[in-house]
């Protein structure tokens, strides 16, 4: 605990201090833990801290687009009380107090909007947080505000979005990945420390990758997704995109608990996911599966996967190639049961219930016509299509059933591989950031670009995505895939890596 006169003779020493270094360019670009640091010796403080984001926010968003909400006023006042806990006059302080976030714009949060980048939800207000978010706020995160995405989270370059496309800070005309493109353009920017997005298909990964940060699926079940809108059910989950390893470990520790609102928590033993985060991987086996170097790759995405795999040679894991063949089934089977739930998912929104209502509507189906064919943007329409024929009459057994059957097999597969390896290696993604425009009207190629990732949703595995390289002056990704519960291990083979290289430090110049 701390006087009122210590607490009047620390803001009076930051009055003279914080301006230089809040304004310094290499604040922006600082690990969680780094800031942590700072806090702690009093060298800068929360709120000096969340002005000078909020202002590099202004500055950037012009041409980054990775927010639909800045949410100045309660963050500052966020900021306050957080300074109050760090000098040790409120609750215990945690490893994300003070520390400025980003939540994607799919969360649920009370008295803020919350649009999931679609026109249907246009002025939609939560009453409610949801789990995460709470989570956040408790431990006593800066929320700025929420994160530009693909409408619906459908989409893996965030061009779908009713706001317009996020672009990518190492190039402005190429995409940041999607769905969560706003968040891992924002954490690459400088513009949060951390940001919170959901990962159906990769959603996390595949932007992290990007963007040159790291991008975090939990297992299944492991954090709650009470709260989020909604896409696909037995897919989504929450996670983390950070600078480091560590930090993604930190977080978590936060937002991982079971929850009795969200049916699929899982009440699994919450330990410190970062307690193996300096062990290394020496001895360790490590699977390359062999038919995640797709047809296509793109030569430098190689290369650089070749070098990673040297690297961890050089740090004593055992790397051998492997074999997981029914990846090569991954993509059909999630993209018949991906639209299918996301077509029982968003059913509710039909201008009645849920979603934009029309005031010349005359009947309720006028207004679902209504809701839907102006609410709905091209991409949603069409998975919802796809999803609505796979489990129509006549059409469920031979798509629907048989994706779920394959699934299954899918899943014993990798539970197969990790009786030998503690666990696999891949590229997040068979190419770099792409033009925004380049691929939009062609769904085959776009989806394409989760070929490497959908995999591990399929079966609820946890997965991690580093900075492993540059090809074309821009961000590669290296994908870790641990067991199921196997979340530490991912960190720990993740960390040793990122200890090993500096990929991680490089930022764009914006």
């Amino acid at each position: 605990m701390v006087s009122s006169l210590e607490y009047v003779l620390y803001w009076n020493k930051l009055k003279h201090q914080m301006t230089t270094q809040a304004n310094n360019s290499d604040l922006h670009f600082a690990s969680v833990r780094e800031l942590q640091s700072k806090f702690n010796n009093r060298e800068i403080s929360s709120t000096e801290v969340t002005k000078a984001t909020l202002n590099r926010i202004a500055k950037l968003e012009p041409r980054l687009n990775a927010f639909i909400t800045v949410t100045p006023e309660n963050a500052i006042r966020d900021a306050q009380q957080a300074d109050e806990r760090l000098l040790g006059t409120g609750q215990e302080p945690t490893a994300l107090t003070g520390v400025p976030v980003m939540v994607k714009d799919n969360f649920s949060t009370k008295d803020v909007l919350t649009t999931a980048a679609s026109n249907i939800l246009k002025g939609y207000i939560p009453p409610y947080d949801g789990t995460v978010v709470s989570l956040l706020k408790q431990a006593g995160a800066v929320i700025l505000g929420k994160g530009n995405l693909d409408e619906f989270a459908m989409g893996s370059s965030n061009e779908t979005s009713a706001f317009g496309p996020v672009h990518n800070p190492w190039d402005t005309q190429r995409v940041p990945g999607g769905s969560s493109g706003g968040a891992s353009a924002a954490v690459s920017a400088g513009q949060c420390f951390m940001a919170f997005g959901s990962d159906t298909g990769g959603s996390i990964r595949q932007p992290a990758a990007f963007c040159g940060v790291v991008g975090m699926k939990p297992t299944y079940g492991l954090v709650s997704r009470f709260g989020l809108l909604a896409f696909g059910s037995s897919l989504d989950q929450i996670g983390p995109l950070t600078r480091t390893v560590a930090d993604c470990s930190d977080a978590l520790n936060i937002i991982s608990s079971h929850d009795h609102r969200d049916s699929t928590s899982v009440k699994a033993p919450f330990t410190d996911f970062g307690r193996e985060l300096h062990m290394g991987v020496d001895q360790m086996n490590i699977g390359v599966p062999r038919e995640y170097l797709v047809e296509g790759i793109e030569p430098g995405i190689r290369s650089a996967f070749e070098a990673s795999l040297e690297t961890l040679e050089s740090l004593g894991a055992n790397i051998s190639e492997t074999s997981l063949p029914l990846t090569d089934h991954a993509l059909a089977v999630y993209y018949i049961i991906a639209p299918s739930e996301a077509s029982a998912n968003l059913s509710r929104y039909d201008g009645v219930k849920y979603g934009l209502g029309s005031l010349n509507a005359n009947t309720s189906a006028e207004a679902t016509q209504s809701a839907r064919g102006e609410g709905f943007g091209d991409e949603v329409k069409r998975r919802i299509l796809l999803g609505t024929y796979a489990l129509s009459a006549g059409y469920y057994d031979a798509f629907y059933k048989k994706a779920q059957q394959v699934r299954t097999l899918i899943r014993r597969e990798f539970t197969d591989s990790f009786l030998k390896f503690d666990a696999l290696v891949t590229p997040t993604s068979p190419n770099v950031a792409f033009k925004i425009g380049e691929k939009i009207n062609d769904p085959f190629q776009m989806y394409m670009n989760d070929v490497c990732t959908i995999p591990v949703n399929i079966a609820g595995l946890p997965s991690i995505s580093v900075p492993g390289g540059m090809s074309e002056g821009l961000p590669v990704g290296l994908q870790f895939i641990g067991p199921q519960f196997g979340d530490t291990t991912v960190i720990r083979v993740a960390a040793a890596y990122q200890r090993a290289t500096n990929w991680h430090k490089n930022h764009p110049l914006i």
